[in-house]
């Protein structure tokens, strides 16, 4: 019997899709490094709790500014795994720097680097994505690449604790390389013809959705619109406002915690911190396939609503329970917030945005105004924690998502319209 003309390109999206997921596993602890560990790692070192927040802030600013270039360069090249290998292999030479020195300038150069790098993985990824299994099937594989990370971000601080408690924190520098390594395979184990680069920014033609795989490989649905569209999509402006403010008080919370608990000496650096991640991330990885799950069958409007309901808890219970038991309630709901939006934030801007050909702008634009909010975050929160105590910068973080219900209650009659244009989803 003669095979089917469409299973050269079924057997390349399934070869696709498996190695997206295991890409976004390994780039999980590419990308962290040392960043969940970096705090007390400084600490260590004779840093306090300001300028450690400081230059966590250059950082996050640094990454910031590039999130709208790196997403309409994405739109635009056809070398997106390219882009994987380069900015991986700079996140972990970055990484190494701190270890070669403590000083000021070049720890704040490395966090620069790391942040400018993950600028561009992040656009490139849900890129590929979008390019392999189409709007259709955008929502499945995006859970399942969420899940898959979150359980990277899980195994490789689990790793980093052990290797930091048994041989010194030097060791978690290490793994992060080999990470980078294995996701550098990854990538290039995506077939290149398996991605659609039209269907990639946003420009897969109603037709062509309708078809059969393989029917339209390369075609584009349209012309892309200019940046203005953007502005003129409220949702998506509503949508980053909300963002903003609760990554403002989400972002400062991880480390600050780690500071708090190993600072007052309930805690191993290593072991507590990896803790505070594997906690979270094995959360995030339930949340975001019930994130998956909830957005194919009721959109992702009452999915965000969650999201935002659980940060003000976690501040109350952060400032109230300084102690080596209070990862688990602190960082599940952690994991609660940010395995949701996970899922839900480029979901919602891919379909926010489907047609105009600037879906991967529109990812680093929302990144971008998330971005303000976690790179203020580290600072507001060390000075708060330095100047009046670490329960009441909790309490004070953990606030600011009050704005973000607001607004997201506030605006439900443009939002709900939105959030429900969730098409039917593809097994992934």
């Amino acid at each position: 019997m003669a095979a089917s003309p469409d299973a050269p390109r079924d057997d390349d999206r399934r070869r696709a899709t498996r190695a997206l997921k295991a890409l976004n596993f390994f780039m999980a602890d590419m990308q962290a490094g040392i960043g969940p560990f970096l705090g007390v790692f400084l600490q260590q070192r004779g840093w306090t709790a300001g300028p450690i927040g400081t230059v966590m802030t250059v950082g996050g600013v640094a990454g910031m500014a590039m999130t709208v270039p790196a997403g309409a360069f994405i739109d635009h090249t056809e070398k997106k795994r390219l882009v994987v290998i380069v900015t991986g292999i700079c996140t972990v030479l970055a990484s190494f720097l701190i270890l070669l020195s403590q000083a000021g300038w070049v720890v704040t150069v490395s966090q620069v680097a790391t942040a400018i790098a993950g600028a561009a993985i992040g656009p490139a990824v849900a890129g590929m994505t979008l390019g392999v299994v189409r709007q259709a099937g955008f929502n499945a594989q995006n859970g399942h690449n969420q899940a898959w990370n979150h359980a990277g971000n899980m195994v490789g601080a689990g790793l980093s604790g052990w290797l930091g408690w048994k041989f010194g924190m030097p060791a978690i520098f290490y793994l992060a390389a080999v990470f980078g390594a294995l996701a550098i395979a990854s990538v290039l184990m995506i077939p290149e013809r398996a991605i659609d680069h039209a269907a990639a920014r946003g420009l897969e033609s109603r037709e062509d959705a309708d078809q059969e795989d393989g029917e339209a490989e390369g075609q584009a649905g349209g012309q892309a619109e200019g940046f203005a569209a953007l502005l003129h999509t409220k949702p998506l402006l509503i949508l980053a406002a909300a963002l903003a403010c609760f990554h403002l008080g989400n972002g400062a919370m991880l480390p600050l915690y780690g500071l708090a608990v190993v600072g007052a000496g309930k805690g191993d650096a290593a072991l507590f911190t990896a803790t505070t991640v594997v906690v979270a991330q094995a959360v995030m990885i339930l949340a975001s396939l019930l994130a998956m799950r909830m957005a194919a069958g009721r959109g992702y409007w009452l999915v965000l609503l969650i999201s935002f309901a659980s940060l003000p808890l976690r501040g109350l219970l952060a400032g109230s329970f300084i102690e080596h038991w209070g990862v688990w309630p602190v960082q599940a709901l952690d994991g609660i917030g940010a395995g949701l939006q996970s899922v839900a934030v480029p979901g919602l801007v891919a379909c926010m945005l489907d047609g105009t050909g600037r879906v991967n702008v529109g990812q680093g634009a929302v990144m971008t105004v998330q971005g303000i909010g976690a790179s203020l975050s580290p600072a507001i929160g060390g000075w708060l924690a330095q100047a009046i105590g670490y329960r009441a910068a909790f309490y004070i973080l953990g606030s600011f998502a009050l704005i973000s219900l607001a607004l997201w209650i506030g605006f439900a009659a443009i939002l709900r319209p939105a959030c429900a244009g969730v098409r039917p989803t593809e097994n992934a």
